[in-house]
């Protein structure tokens, strides 16, 4: 099993929008990253566990956990003319963009930016480094361990 961290703009989707859904599951669409995309393609399988993220709003940080359901497929958005995440070199023949499907496992207590930054034992997380844009970064298993524990 592999741990990671997805972000998401609470102003797009967030843990509470996932929340409501039926099934509590979401495709991880808008991937617009050729690393991050590769994550999915590549690494990502059912089961893993992500750190649903909140960014881009006032407070970033961690609000919930949720698990691969779905293996990567081509994102729908990538099709769609006029839609803020089409793109006109993609085709259904040879997509560029995918994503996968994700459930919710529990909403936390938000773990702001601010409080991981806080904890010399995440000095290495990929998420902390200066310059780290990715919306899908690999969380190691110590990472992944030490944050579980400070959730609520």
């Amino acid at each position: 099993m592999r741990y990671w961290l997805m972000k998401s703009e609470p102003s797009d989707v967030s843990i509470d929008d996932l929340a409501k859904l039926p099934k509590q599951t979401i495709d991880w669409y808008g991937i617009r990253n050729y690393q991050a995309r590769n994550f999915m393609r590549d690494l990502m399988k059912i089961g893993d566990l992500a750190f649903f993220y909140h960014s881009n709003c006032d407070v970033p940080g961690i609000a919930g956990i949720v698990k691969v359901s779905k293996l990567a497929y081509p994102d729908r958005f990538q099709f769609q003319k006029g839609h803020k995440y089409f793109d006109p070199k993609s085709t259904p023949e040879n997509p560029r963009w995918l994503n996968v499907d994700v459930t919710l496992i529990k909403k936390t207590n938000l773990l702001s930016l601010k409080e991981l930054r806080e904890f010399k034992a995440l000095q290495n997380m990929r998420l902390l480094q200066k310059g780290n844009r990715l919306s899908i970064t690999p969380v190691t298993e110590d990472e992944w361990t030490f944050i579980e524990k400070h959730l609520k």
